[in-house]
């Protein structure tokens, strides 16, 4: 019994450490919102009220059908532009798939309200493309509302399926398709009969990233929606314009976003419970041969949907180095946006660099040993920290932001006004990207390596420094930039949260948007665009340094 403590000493001190870290940031703000709902303006008394008067409301019933709308339109059109991406990038002979695959996943290393912004640049009422077609007599629709919500997550979210599906068609055993050809049935029958029913997994796991990512939202519905009620939107001006005590018609809001997200959680794990997609083999599907025609119309569409989703940070871009006027673009090359944007102040970037490695260093000190415990340790403890660690993808950023202020605004614990509870808000919120990326590379690490350590003397602690940190270093590092970059271009928690000197680039971009700052928000854009972009780049490079330096 002593010989057996200290080895298990290690994941218990990480267990209640991180359950003390969500308790008190994550689940104590989630049951304030979930409490102030259920309070009158006065935070003193229980009532429905709050209840009624939104369901009542033709305006907040029309924020909850909007936003469902928008999330389901999105979800499907998602995936269906990127299953045959990326059934073509897996399984046929396509050229160049390593430069294709990697301009793909830089959507997701950019601020998608950025590409809702160009949108407007581009195709707005008074946008470059619109004026060029409105000069030959030509008019085009509007961009604003549902299409050009829709069109901007298409545009940054598709990535979500597109890598796990790609991975999903690659791990499938050639056998199944082999044994459903000898029966008789023709390529074609056997991809729509065994092989597609086979990565529904990997299909629906991306798609439903990209339904929780269109609910909770911020950015983009605030560009784009103009009048039109978005629950995450609504549920940010309610908390601001409500001066009782107890922010409550903000708090149902809260609760409905919440609710809709973990439902849809729910359904998607009992939709996978009641099936069996495991195959038992290991042999890789080969590519299939298809013929020149074919191999150029999937090459053709491959880099389309690559290309047209950078179209608009590119604009951003190029725009950011044209003269306004007021509100009015002039095709001239200036340097007055940026001029305009550090003549102001420096500190919104200092801010941005500052909170974001902050962040990045927070949520992978928690989330590496997270992920070692859920993965290494099985019990009904660590499934609950996987569950609960897992959350944040499913809570909006302006929920969690409303349910921080309320609960640490005063008594024992004071962070509202300061940087920390940015930085909380912050970790909590992409804590998941560090425990699922310390997962996944455990899960391809033999445990004999930590356990021949630990017998022959070697605590577990320090086991997990010298031996599984040096293993897992280019996936933490990974995850570390990835959060790193998903901090530095975060607006929805941030712009509840953030005080007057501890505004981020994205706090400009969002007040010059609410203005007529028009070329001040494309700089903003612009910097932001470089900041995301680089480290990637930069770290990427390192990596695979690192990595040709252990062959």
């Amino acid at each position: 019994m002593s010989a057996a403590l200290p080895r298990n000493a290690f994941p218990l001190v990480v267990t209640a450490i991180a359950f003390g870290f969500l308790g008190l940031f994550l689940i104590y703000p989630l049951y304030r919102v979930f409490g102030a709902s259920f309070l009158d303006a006065s935070g003193t008394y229980l009532t429905l009220n709050n209840y009624v008067k939104v369901v009542s409301s033709a305006f907040y019933r029309g924020s909850v059908i909007n936003s469902l709308t928008i999330a389901v339109f999105a979800t499907v059109a998602t995936t269906a532009i990127t299953a045959p991406f990326a059934f073509a990038v897996a399984r046929l002979p396509l050229g160049g798939k390593t430069a294709l695959l990697s301009l793909a996943v830089r959507p997701l290393v950019l601020p998608s309200f950025v590409s809702a912004y160009a949108l407007v640049l581009l195709f707005g009422r008074a946008g470059i493309v619109t004026q060029a077609f409105g000069s030959l007599g030509i008019p085009l629709g509007s961009i604003y509302g549902v299409p050009g919500i829709v069109l901007v997550y298409v545009l940054t979210l598709y990535p979500f399926v597109l890598l796990p599906t790609v991975a999903g068609l690659k791990a499938l055993d050639v056998s199944v398709e082999e044994a459903s050809q000898n029966l008789g049935a023709s390529r074609w029958r056997s991809f729509w009969t065994v092989t597609f029913p086979l990565v529904i997994p990997a299909i629906l796991s991306g798609a439903l990233l990209v339904f929780i990512d269109t609910l909770e939202n911020f950015g983009v519905p605030f560009v784009l929606a103009e009048d039109k009620p978005i629950m995450a939107v609504e549920a940010y001006k309610l908390f601001v314009g409500e001066t009782d005590t107890n922010p409550a018609s903000a708090g149902v809001l809260g609760v409905l976003l919440v609710g809709m997200t973990t439902i849809a959680v729910v359904i998607q794990r009992r939709y996978l419970a009641r099936r069996h997609f495991a195959t038992g083999a290991r042999r890789v599907p080969p590519l299939i041969e298809v013929g020149r025609g074919w191999r150029a119309l999937a090459t053709l569409y491959c880099w389309t949907l690559v290309l047209v989703s950078l179209v608009p940070f590119f604009a951003v871009i190029v725009i950011s180095f044209m003269e306004y006027r007021g509100p009015v673009l002039h095709p001239n090359f200036s340097l007055h946006n940026y001029a305009e944007l550090f003549r102001r102040s420096t500190r919104p970037l200092e801010n941005t660099l500052l909170l974001s490695t902050l962040a990045a260093f927070g949520a992978a000190l928690l989330g590496v040993p997270i992920g070692y415990v859920v993965t290494r340790v099985r019990g009904r403890l660590t499934a609950i920290l996987d569950i609960v660690a897992t959350t944040p993808f499913a809570v909006a950023g302006t929920i969690l932001g409303i349910g921080l202020i309320i609960s640490y605004n005063s008594g024992w614990l004071v962070l509202t006004g300061g940087w920390l509870i940015l930085v909380v808000a912050y970790v909590v919120r992409k804590l998941p990207f560090s425990v699922r990326t310390a997962s996944a590379i455990l899960h391809q690490i033999d445990p004999s390596l930590e356990e021949a350590s630990i017998n022959l003397g070697v605590s577990p602690l320090m086991t997990f420094i010298r031996i599984m940190i040096p293993l897992m270093l280019g996936g933490i590092v990974g995850g570390m930039v990835l959060t790193w970059v998903a901090v530095a271009s975060e607006l929805s928690s941030t712009v509840v949260l953030y005080s007057g000197q501890w505004q981020t680039l994205t706090v400009v971009m969002f007040q010059a948007l609410e203005g007529t700052g028009a070329g001040l928000a494309a700089a903003t854009a612009s910097l932001l665009i470089f900041f995301t972009v680089v480290p990637v780049a930069l770290v990427y490079r390192l990596l695979r340094r690192y990595e040709m330096s252990l062959l």
